[in-house]
């Protein structure tokens, strides 16, 4: 498959953020069922073009006949969410043959085209690698990644001592008010009220 004639701006993005994978066909007229790595599948829903990478482990079976790479770009002409997934029509994938060659691609999008969270609100991107500290401005760690437990997310702090830490312990902090004081995406710095003890 090559990528769709007539979408402009095909270069794959400086920021680009993945955000999701294409887990199979959907029905017989070229639509795609993609689950999103967020548990608010805005940006995926309002993006116009999804950029494409194959699986990283490279051992996802594709329908015989498939194009053997992935196209870099496609063009999305219309996405829903439908139970927990979201279906999605492609610019140029017309039957489900065409629609089972994407199988398995990892999708990325611009963070510049993601949606404005509301105030309070945050992509997981944007705190990945802020420094944290305590409110006596002790440091904390740096953010690794975050975990969702349903109710809230929880910081995964690289503690700063990690090489007091040769096992590689990090230290986690729930992403909830009681505890976050400030976080600033300018300074890259998130402030809580937790203990170097904890």
């Amino acid at each position: 498959m090559s990528a769709p004639a007539g979408d402009a701006d095909p270069s794959w993005p400086d920021d680009a953020v993945e955000v999701g994978r294409v887990l199979d066909a959907w029905g017989i007229k070229g639509w795609v069922k993609a689950q999103s790595f967020a548990s608010d599948p805005q940006a995926l829903l309002e993006a116009r073009r999804w950029y494409l990478r194959p699986p990283e482990d490279g051992a996802l079976k594709r329908p015989a006949g498939a194009a053997a790479a992935f196209p870099d770009h496609i063009a999305i002409l219309e996405s829903r969410v439908h139970g927990d997934v979201i279906v999605a029509q492609a610019r140029g994938v017309s039957d489900r043959t065409g629609a089972e060659s994407l199988r398995g691609a990892r999708i990325f999008l611009a963070r510049g085209a993601f949606p404005k969270p509301r105030a309070g609100e945050y992509y997981w991107v944007d705190l990945i690698g802020l420094e944290v500290v305590n409110r006596e401005g002790q440091p904390m760690g740096t953010v690794i990644g975050l975990i969702d437990t349903g109710p809230h997310s929880v910081l995964r702090l690289a503690r700063p001592d990690s090489e007091a830490n040769p096992d590689g312990e990090e230290r986690l902090i729930p992403f909830v008010g009681a505890y976050v004081d400030d976080v600033s995406l300018e300074s890259r710095r998130i402030t809580v009220d937790w203990g170097l003890d904890y």
